[in-house]
């Protein structure tokens, strides 16, 4: 990858802050301290007016743009949004992305040492919910000096932290930017992630959570949780005009022993495979009960119109046509509350053909209305 290039952040270098403050969880547990894997781009103004937090989805970590070193081929997961020139523009904000808590990429998750045993947490490490990480991310903003985020931008899961950040923390948050998102799943989404579950749960490897100490990995249940994941993030016209019914070999016989034969399932075990080797099968239990249990209606009698009263920020929401996981539907379900709360809200619904996964992708329109969004923050910032 050519790191030098006009919209490239460039190298870039993790580091990992330590939050020596208390943390009680919706659970009950208590961490007394914690650590969060960061990356930030773009400078911090005088002011400390123009910081943005982006907040990842339920696979995503701290390495959101440019690379770590020259040589990677592979930049961050939203390097086609965040750089100079881009709709997130690092020559205005001061961008920070962080890998939540429970997360397996370096920050206090299952797959680190707990302190109190001197063993991993596997199991014991305990469930986290949408507003624990918005409460982490506080204490991480605390730690940066950021007593107020220009906006707080997110996609899937990333942007329901967005709505749960504007809800608990009113007065910290001018903007939030909620992509692809929901006001809580539906029982057809909670009904995936727990098949999901169940592979992981089920593989003989799993050892009750406590494989690390086995030296094996449950891949065979990771990989067909990672499998029937991303057939949600796509859409059906999206796999029909990329894969269609094509064969890897076109010789007419059947296939008895139940290899790859057709391309989609050469592509799913490729997706699922490259899953195993990059993510842990604890965290993504983890992840994807915070995604079942994310409610913020909850705690106002089940009002959603309630709860989006006591935000103060402004709102960009954006859907895309063909995402049928988070369908244009439940996005606008967000803005019909918002309106009713009387708070301002910008609205976009963007054609697109892929799917729930088009969030990540630099479609024009979509990168328009976003960029043109921020660019109204920068200003009232004064970046």
């Amino acid at each position: 990858m050519d790191v030098h290039h006009a919209g490239s952040v460039g190298i870039v270098a993790p580091r990992k802050l330590v939050i020596e403050r208390p943390l009680t969880l919706d659970c009950g547990r208590c961490l007394p301290r914690h650590e969060l894997m960061v990356e930030t781009y773009g400078e911090l103004n005088r002011a400390r007016s123009n910081a943005v937090l982006v907040c990842h989805a339920l696979s995503g970590d701290h390495h959101a743009a440019g690379v770590h070193a020259a040589t990677d081929r592979k930049p961050g997961w939203w390097d086609s949004a965040i750089g100079p020139g881009k709709p997130i523009d690092t020559r205005r904000f001061h961008v920070v992305c962080l890998n939540n808590l429970g997360g397996c990429r370096g920050s206090t998750g299952p797959n680190t040492i707990n302190p109190d045993t001197g063993r991993y947490w596997g199991p014991d490490f305990p469930i986290v919910t949408v507003r624990d990480w918005v409460k982490s991310q506080a204490l991480l903003a605390d730690a940066l000096g950021i007593e107020r985020w220009a906006a707080v931008i997110g996609g899937s899961l990333g942007g329901m932290q967005a709505l749960q950040w504007a809800i608990d923390f009113p007065e910290r948050v001018a903007h939030a930017l909620a992509i692809a998102a929901a006001p809580r799943i539906s029982a057809q989404n909670i009904a995936f992630n727990e098949i999901a579950r169940q592979a992981i749960l089920s593989d003989p490897d799993f050892h009750a959570g406590r494989y690390y100490e086995h030296g094996v990995v449950p891949s065979r249940g990771l990989k067909l949780a990672r499998m029937l994941g991303h057939i949600t993030y796509l859409s059906d016209s999206a796999m029909r005009n990329r894969f269609g019914r094509l064969l890897r070999e076109s010789d007419g016989r059947f296939n008895f022993n139940y290899e790859v034969e057709f391309e989609v399932e050469s592509y799913l075990r490729h997706q699922g495979q490259s899953f195993v080797e990059r993510f842990d099968a604890n965290t993504y239990l983890l992840m994807t009960k915070a995604l079942d249990y994310f409610d913020p209606a909850r705690d106002y009698g089940d009002d959603l119109v309630a709860a989006f009263r006591r935000a103060r920020a402004k709102f960009l929401v954006l859907a895309f046509s063909s995402d049928w996981r988070f369908s244009p539907a439940r996005s606008r379900e967000i803005v019909k509350a918002l309106v009713a709360a009387e708070r301002e809200v910008s609205y976009a619904c963007i054609a697109s053909q892929l799917g729930h996964d088009d969030f990540l992708m630099p479609l024009p329109e979509y990168h328009r209305v976003l960029g043109a969004y921020l660019a109204r923050v920068a200003q009232e910032a004064g970046a």
